[in-house]
């Protein structure tokens, strides 16, 4: 099955999870109807200059974050650290994360989210 650009199930989420400002949300494949596997969002997502996701756990679950474009400042369950374009974050075990857009450029990032 082929997807191509401009074809995916986009949403924007505003305040997302206390964050500041609109989260773009590009699905690639949708879970349980497309996608047979245990991922819950396979997407990318799209954050302009300081807009943010506020810090939320993850348990019983994984949520891998890869920056495609852009900088960041993530909190890594209570650990500040700037991520730039090829770096990754996995947050799992009820841990917690959140990210921010901390560049002149947008912060696009590639998020998958795997339940236990």
């Amino acid at each position: 099955m082929i997807r191509r650009t401009g074809e995916f199930r986009t949403e924007l989420r505003n305040e997302m999870r206390g964050g500041h400002g609109t989260v773009k949300i590009e699905h690639f494949w949708e879970p349980n109807s497309e996608m047979r596997s245990k991922n819950r969002m396979f997407a990318k997502l799209t954050l302009e200059p300081g807009c943010s996701i506020g810090f939320h756990p993850h348990d019983a679950e994984e949520e891998i974050f890869v920056v495609i474009r852009g900088k960041a400042e993530a909190d890594d369950n209570g650990e500040i650290v700037e991520l730039n374009v090829g770096d990754t974050i996995l947050t799992g075990n009820g841990d917690g994360h959140a990210i921010r857009s901390i560049g002149d450029e947008p912060l696009e990032l590639l998020a998958v989210i795997s339940t236990y």
